[in-house]
């Protein structure tokens, strides 16, 4: 069928034509829950809400059956429009994390964008957040939930990823999230944000003299169509699902009057584009009064913890994971 011509395009990831028609190319691997025995994780696959496809995939290490440990809730990169929990860029990685962190992790498969534009994926995370409360109040709890600690849950994402973190971290920290009985049998103890996927109309120094090498997993051309896609209709940059230090006119609603969650620790790329709207970030949730933790990897990219297969990026993705144990078991 002809779709028309191809209205956008980012490097092989995503083609959406004149009629709407999306196309994703298959260029990173989707794979099953399997890992080697070797490992030492069990994982496995679960549905969170059959009517939107939202699913789920669980990472458990082997070693800690006896012992309950911390949850973290975890959503997966792709500028809001292509990433899935199933692909093995993220399997691999995240089963590394939940042995080396020694925790439960629930990694999060959301709606995308442009079928699905914001705040699908928001209001999937908190779904999930949801479901995980239901289950845990019946009797019809998982095999997996009887290791976690319920005590000590994260938010945690890369890229896009830990943009949706941030909205739920917000939304929880706000009246209408803590009312919510199903989260409440939850306890939130913070936030784990690697290279938060945020943006704006001014251009950063980051963003304009930060130089990308080819096949880079973010451009400030594929960041403007990503955001472009994801966000309502008409919507510019400046919107606070993708700018959460512009200052909302109507509510009046920016980070420097939200007190977002107990801790939250920021992993940033030197060599990433975004790397300055970050540290702005850590800023202005410091001067909030938020106890922020900001680390920035050095001589490494966007998504360089699971794009990279360089010996400096699985030094610094080692390092990253040793940050986020310490975090967690803080």
């Amino acid at each position: 069928k002809w779709h028309g011509a191809v209205t956008d395009e980012i490097g092989g990831l995503i083609r959406v034509y004149k009629d709407g028609h999306v196309e994703r190319p298959n260029i990173v691997p989707f794979v099953s829950s399997a890992l080697p025995q070797e490992l030492g994780v069990t994982s496995t696959d679960m549905v969170v809400d059959k009517f939107t496809n939202v699913w789920a995939r669980v990472y458990v290490p082997n070693h800690v059956q006896n012992q309950l440990v911390p949850l973290i809730v975890y959503f997966h990169g792709g500028g809001f429009c292509v990433g899935s929990a199933g692909w093995n860029c993220y399997h691999e990685f995240l089963a590394k994390l939940a042995l080396k962190v020694n925790c439960v992790i629930m990694s999060v498969n959301y709606r995308l964008a442009p079928e699905n534009p914001l705040p699908a994926a928001y209001d999937d995370g908190f779904k999930a957040l949801t479901w995980l409360g239901q289950r845990l109040q019946g009797a019809s709890s998982e095999w997996w939930m009887r290791q976690c600690d319920f005590s000590r849950v994260f938010l945690a994402g890369d890229s896009a990823g830990a943009n949706v973190a941030h909205h739920l971290a917000t939304r929880l920290a706000s009246n209408n999230g803590t009312k919510l009985k199903a989260v409440n049998s939850l306890c939130f103890k913070g936030a784990i944000l690697i290279q938060p996927f945020f943006g704006g109309e001014a251009r950063t120094e980051s963003e304009k003299r930060t130089p990308q090498p080819p096949g880079s997993a973010l451009t400030v051309a594929a960041s403007d169509t990503y955001w472009r896609l994801a966000l309502p209709r008409g919507s510019s940059r400046d919107h606070p699902w993708c700018n959460p230090l512009k200052q909302d006119k109507r509510s009046g609603c920016n980070l420097e009057k939200l007190r977002v969650l107990p801790r939250t620790l920021v992993c940033i790329s030197e060599r990433d584009i975004l790397r300055d709207r970050n540290v702005e970030y850590c800023e202005a949730l410091a001067k909030a009064g938020n106890v922020v933790e900001c680390v920035v990897y050095d001589g490494v990219g966007h998504a360089f913890q699971v794009l990279s297969k360089s010996n400096t990026a699985q030094a610094r993705a080692l390092e990253m994971m040793s940050h986020v144990r310490a975090f967690v078991h803080r």
